[in-house]
């Protein structure tokens, strides 16, 4: 039985949303949007090192036929560096649809367009690593 969190990352050119589990790994929080600029590295890893992660969910944008897209390869090259800055394994995982899903919850909780906007990506990570949890059971 593991015993570290996991970290489910929705990558975006703008916003990046983060997720972590419970360190059983049964329960998928949303935890903070931050911004993709020259300090997204050191705040993943900060993250990483600070909730004991053991490994990263990095959502994979695939076109509906699992074809890769121009976002596929923004995100392989993000995960290239990722790799390189933190001492956990980077693991791809199906994000089709997650984005949907999570704008759905949060209509669903009330929240309007103009404030989803500011944590839709935490939520979109947060179904990411949830959706990796459940497979691995």
């Amino acid at each position: 039985m593991a015993f570290f969190r996991l970290m489910g990352i929705d990558y975006g050119e703008v916003r990046i949303g983060l997720a972590l589990s419970d360190p059983l790994q049964i329960i998928s929080q949303p935890l903070k949007v931050i911004g993709n600029n020259g300090d997204t590295f050191s705040e993943i890893n900060k993250i990483v090192k600070s909730k004991e992660v053991g490994k990263i969910i990095l959502g994979l944008p695939q076109n509906l036929s699992g074809e890769d897209t121009k976002k596929t390869i923004e995100v392989r090259e993000f995960a290239e560096i990722l790799k390189s800055k933190v001492d956990v394994p980077v693991i791809f995982w199906d994000e089709r649809y997650t984005s949907v899903e999570a704008n759905e919850e949060l209509k669903q909780m009330g929240y309007t367009i103009a404030e989803s906007r500011k944590v839709v990506d935490k939520v979109a990570a947060s179904i990411i690593l949830k959706s990796y949890m459940e497979e691995q059971v």
